[in-house]
């Protein structure tokens, strides 16, 4: 049986393949998560988090980040925050929610975020670091995962020793490893010999992360560093096909008539999400990547002045009522069976 598609568990979380959403900041609110279980993903994980605006009450914080679809699981909510006592705090509210775990970000490496402390430079205190993921343990009841680099610069090793620490003193659940250091941010080819290091040493499973933007590429990484599981990130975003092939469910791309459906998908969800004006807002940043996927289908009748034109249009829109006029007014070519 083909690996990638195996049952396995996780902190006592049954999860029925080895494909998983990523955490996307900004982005991976609870209809982009749906839409990758729609697609094959077997486990979805939340947008980044604050443990602060969890723990002081922030209700947009509540009510948008820790909205789940109960299609949509199982789930694991990522925080973050370098205060143990407010994780604790934030990771009682998570463990209510009905989420089925906890993910911690000590990787991400936005200036914003590591200046309070969080994300990546925890690296730098990991005491603190080990800390916070046992707060989060006891404060939620929950399995706890941490998501971590190698370091900061080429040639550290700080989160390699902080992830045996996370697993031997704080009892975490599992790893999600981005093997590239916080200094490259997501350039450079990622070390997967160190991740296949990783994951051989560590007593707990580990999820790959970073470069798997192709099927090909996931499935060829996947058996390199021998993880638990793969973590599709940037090369979901408007492509959930992406899981489709990744599990072997799709062999082509999808039909511009599929990708445009899909987007109306998206355009409905976020009308359920968000009031009418901040919808159409937000949804700005989705139409590129769901006009790329044309682009690839034909080149010659999607050209990208076609494309620019037509994003043009749908970035002006104020209202989901215009997006969807936008939307319905992209002419498909006969020949792709629209």
């Amino acid at each position: 049986m083909d690996r990638l598609l195996e049952n396995w568990n996780i902190g006592g979380v049954d999860v029925v393949n080895r494909v998983v959403l990523a955490p996307l900041a900004g982005i991976g609110n609870w209809f982009v998560r749906l839409q990758a279980k729609r697609y094959g993903a077997g486990m979805t994980f939340s947008e980044m988090v604050s443990s602060h605006g969890l723990a002081y009450g922030d209700r947009r914080t509540r009510n948008e980040f820790l909205r789940l679809d109960p299609r949509e699981g199982p789930t694991g909510i990522q925080l973050f925050g370098a205060d143990p006592a407010i994780m604790r705090e934030a990771a009682a509210i998570v463990g209510e929610s009905g989420a089925s775990l906890i993910d911690i970000n000590m990787g991400c490496p936005v200036k914003k975020v590591c200046r309070t402390g969080a994300g990546s430079s925890m690296l730098r205190d990991p005491d603190n670091a080990v800390a916070v993921a046992t707060a989060a343990s006891e404060g939620s009841g929950l399995p706890v995962t941490v998501k971590l680099r190698p370091g900061f610069k080429p040639g550290e090793r700080d989160g390699v020793t902080l992830a045996h620490r996370l697993a031997d003193e704080a009892g975490v659940a599992g790893i999600a490893f981005h093997p590239r250091h916080a200094s490259q941010q997501h350039k450079g080819l990622p070390d997967y010999d160190l991740a296949r290091e990783v994951v051989e040493s560590l007593p707990v499973p580990v999820i790959l992360s970073g470069g798997l933007l192709t099927d090909v590429k996931v499935r060829r990484v996947f058996e390199q560093t021998g993880a638990a599981a793969v973590m599709l990130a940037r090369g979901s975003l408007g492509n959930p096909w992406l899981f489709e092939r990744v599990t072997g469910e799709r062999d082509g791309l999808p039909e511009p008539a599929e990708v445009l459906d899909e987007l109306a998908w998206v355009i409905d969800r976020a009308g359920e999400h968000y009031e009418d004006g901040r919808a159409a807002r937000y949804l700005r940043k989705f139409y590129p990547w769901y006009l790329e996927r044309l682009k690839e289908f034909d080149g010659t009748y999607f050209t990208r002045a076609r494309l620019n034109k037509i994003n043009q249009r749908l970035q002006t829109t104020d209202s989901l009522e215009q997006a969807r006029t936008a939307l319905d007014s992209i002419d498909v070519p006969a020949a792709a069976g629209a």
